[in-house]
């Protein structure tokens, strides 16, 4: 049927995949409304009034790395407790439940409320980075390996779309509240943007608790049935950091996500702040953000049909390449023309890189212990949102400007894709799926497989 053909070229054929995808949908209002566009400005303008710009900004970078420590922290244990008693999605609804409460109780904060605007944004941020742990590790369950990056970078895409139709809603209220007979006193627009984000996470991700079915629990052979989980999850974090040697390609990865992916969120959390800083108004910033999803919509599916054509890593390295032309080109902005510029570039490459990333890594992991190995990729990618912020913290603290701290995230562009340049992804693919076979690790032999 064509309409089936269309659906199998974007990697949507099946209901489960349209299903699991749909959840990028939800969440993605989240990464856009909260953590990238409006809450940013409202905290700095808003919440942060009576600071100076940088102060709040830095505040901003500061919370950023707490709620990023916490999540890296809980990670591996809670996925290990997840593959052991088939608790993936009832993990994602707890730290949803999170979230969603914390958003809406943004509703709350109002000028100077500094200290309740940060406590409930870290709450936000263990919420979605927490769901999104179990999230990912679903994605093999799903999907076969050669439907993985199409089934990813789907899923990005309709991220995009979701998180920048309700943003496009926001932003119409916001510019223009008596469209909506809503009165801009105490900033009731921008309160009611949060309040709506808690509602549509909570209400599109229905599909995925609906449409997606929780993978069995599995067991090791060292296992008893009925053990504790707690017990069983840190005896499986021993274990998988003696395995690494066998699983060498997914770890090396690991490492150039790591490094690379701090420059990407570094981008992503601090864009709008470091634009409010330097004097770009409000609206150009938000609909910056705006443009970078619906431009991301295409061009993440072209990513997956790129990586079809060259393969992942080459794509991701593209990916990169624009990444440091980006940061070179951040260096010297001083306008909202420039803004928008940047938004468009980032918007063609974000979405794509990121997808290929989560896919690759998990082609490269056994399937029975998905929970446990994306709880480490979210540490590593927590511990890449760490490092960035701080960055930015530290050289405001020592510069007076973050302008300076800009360059500085072309070097993790620059390292992380000598590392995944190391990486053998066949080699990889080939040790996760003989340890799915025997149900033990690959073993190396003088230091080769």
């Amino acid at each position: 049927m064509p309409s089936g053909s269309f659906l199998a070229r974007l990697g949507l054929d099946r209901p489960e995949l349209r299903a699991w995808a749909m959840y990028d949908w939800a969440n993605s209002a989240v990464q856009t409304t909260i953590i990238t566009a409006v809450f940013p400005i409202y905290f700095v303008k808003v919440a942060g009034a009576g600071l100076a710009e940088s102060g709040a900004v830095q505040r901003l970078a500061m919370i950023n790395t707490i709620a990023l420590v916490i999540t890296a922290i809980a990670g591996p244990i809670l996925g290990a407790i997840s593959d052991y008693s088939a608790t993936k999605k009832r993990f994602i609804a707890a730290f949803m439940a999170l979230g969603t409460l914390a958003t809406g109780a943004m509703f709350l904060v109002n000028t100077g409320d500094l200290d309740l605007a940060s406590w409930l944004f870290v709450a936000v941020l263990v919420g979605v980075s927490g769901s999104v742990v179990f999230y990912e590790a679903l994605l093999p369950h799903i999907a076969t390996p050669a439907e993985m990056d199409k089934v990813s970078t789907a899923g990005y895409a309709l991220g995009y779309l979701g998180g920048g139709l309700l943003l496009a809603a926001n932003l119409a209220w916001i510019q223009k509240p008596e469209w909506f007979g809503l009165s801009p006193e105490n900033n009731l627009p921008i309160r009611l943007a949060f309040v709506s984000v808690a509602v549509w996470w909570l209400v599109f991700s229905v599909p995925l608790f609906r449409g997606v079915s929780e993978p069995l629990a599995t067991i090791e052979p060292d296992e008893r049935p009925g053990e504790a989980p707690f017990r069983a999850a840190f005896a499986r974090l021993g274990e998988t950091f003696r395995e690494l040697r066998g699983y060498r390609q997914a770890f090396l990865m690991l490492l150039a996500f790591l490094v690379y992916n701090d420059g990407i969120q570094t981008i992503i959390k601090m864009a709008t702040a470091y634009g409010t800083e330097i004097g770009i108004d409000q609206s150009a910033l938000i609909g910056a953000i705006l443009l970078v999803q619906f431009v991301g919509i295409p061009c993440s599916f072209l990513f997956g049909a790129l990586a079809g054509r060259i393969g992942p890593k080459r794509a991701i390295f593209l990916g990169l390449v624009a990444y440091a032309g980006i940061s070179i080109l951040g260096y010297f902005m001083t306008s909202a023309l420039h803004f928008y510029i940047l938004a468009g570039m980032v918007g063609m490459v974000q979405g794509g890189t990121q997808a290929l990333s989560r896919s690759l890594f998990a082609s490269m992991i056994p399937r029975h212990k998905s929970g446990e190995f994306f709880g480490f990729f979210s540490v590593f990618e927590k511990f890449a949102g760490i490092f960035g912020p701080l960055i930015f913290a530290l050289t405001i603290a020592a510069s007076g400007t973050s302008r300076n701290a800009i360059l500085s995230v072309i070097g993790f562009f620059a390292v992380g894709a000598a590392i995944l340049w190391k990486v053998d992804l066949e080699e990889g693919r080939r040790a996760a799926r003989e340890a799915e076979v025997s149900g033990e690790p690959v073993r190396s032999v003088n230091g080769r497989r």
